[in-house]
């Protein structure tokens, strides 16, 4: 075997026990399951191997001497971050920190587990216990200080960064569209309405597949409905409204939230409608311009066919018909009048 060959089998050997899984039995202690673990040796003559601290933290951890067993697995991730059992070490003491529910130094300590040690067997379950985390803070948990203090404010701004930071860990996963349904809801907590439809618009766009999708198509949808001021205002969000409105009974009608749906749709094309018919009043009222009214009406009717509003329209139309056949006939009177003179 060629010197070349024999580093790359000692390169697989060594991938396939850095992949290997990390057991512990009251027996044995931790070892690598399929392989043998050697204990690593603290640098500079420390007096404790790596592997004597993880079977030490085990132990205290087995015992419900949680405040010992996180010091040693963070003791381990510290002194020895090369090691095997380092990725071990980060993974258990931030599990021990979400138990004492400390929630940004768990948060922390599972980001650098799979920071530093990308391949750990742990990555879909940091990335769950990561939305536990989010989701709670978002929801309105208090983070305790050393395990006992519990602070005396929520902070659904910092769940929502960290929902953001699943995200960026796992595009992908089934957390992904979980965690933007939360950073919405978080973010309709906190007054920010634009960044929860930001959120939302993401959602259906990267996720359109996901369970959560119906949803978040209903909930954009109340969101702009809520932002409509009435008949005489802009039409922005009305016609945003709608469009989710449409889009969600479209791609979903057999979802139950349907006739909800359809409600709000009616309610919003009524708005819109409304607000083509009070512009048309200007122009009929105020500037005589029977085209324009006329045009205005039309699209009122269009807007919500067969409709109260749409027979408002058409009273509308009726009128306007009736005031330019006046104004055509008062003007050769008026004109014969003024020749008098």
């Amino acid at each position: 075997m060629t010197t070349l060959l024999r580093a790359l089998a000692a390169l697989s050997l060594l991938a396939a026990i850095a992949r290997a899984d990390l057991v512990w039995t009251p027996e044995t202690g931790w070892r690598a399951e399929g392989g043998i673990l050697a204990p690593l040796v603290a640098p500079e003559g420390g007096g404790r191997t790596a592997l004597d601290l993880m079977n030490q933290a085990r132990e205290a951890e087995e015992k419900g001497d949680k405040s010992t067993a996180r010091s040693r697995y963070e003791s381990v991730a510290k002194k020895y971050p090369r090691s095997e059992l380092a990725g071990e070490a980060l993974y258990r003491a931030a599990q021990l920190r979400l138990d004492r529910q400390q929630y940004y130094k768990a948060f922390d300590a599972f980001q650098d587990t799979v920071t530093l040690h990308p391949d750990t067997t742990h990555f879909n379950q940091i990335i769950g216990q990561q939305y536990v985390i989010a989701s709670a803070l978002v929801d309105g948990a208090h983070n305790r200080m050393f395990g006992l203090l519990r602070a005396p404010f929520s902070n659904r701004t910092q769940g929502i960064e960290y929902a953001e930071k699943i995200l960026l860990n796992a595009p992908h996963s089934d957390y992904a569209p979980l965690a933007l349904m939360k950073i919405a809801q978080g973010q309709q907590h906190v007054g920010r309405p634009e960044d929860a439809k930001d959120a939302l618009d993401r959602l259906i766009s990267n996720y359109p597949q996901s369970v959560l999708a119906p949803d978040a198509y209903l909930r954009l949808a109340q969101a702009y409905a809520d932002d409509v001021q009435g008949p005489a205002y802009d039409q922005g969000a009305t016609k945003q409204a709608i469009t989710y409105y449409e889009d969600f009974t479209l791609q979903f009608p057999q979802d139950p939230n349907v006739p909800s749906a359809a409600k709000g749709l009616a309610d919003m094309k009524t708005v819109l409608a409304e607000g083509k018919i009070e512009i048309g009043d200007f122009y009929l009222r105020k500037r005589d311009n029977f085209v324009a009214a006329r045009v205005l009406y039309n699209e009122a009717i269009t807007t919500f066919p067969d409709s109260p509003v749409a027979a408002l329209a058409r009273q509308r139309l009726a009128e306007v018909d009736a005031a330019e056949a006046k104004a055509k006939t008062a003007g050769p009177a008026r004109k014969k009048f003024l020749g008098l003179f």
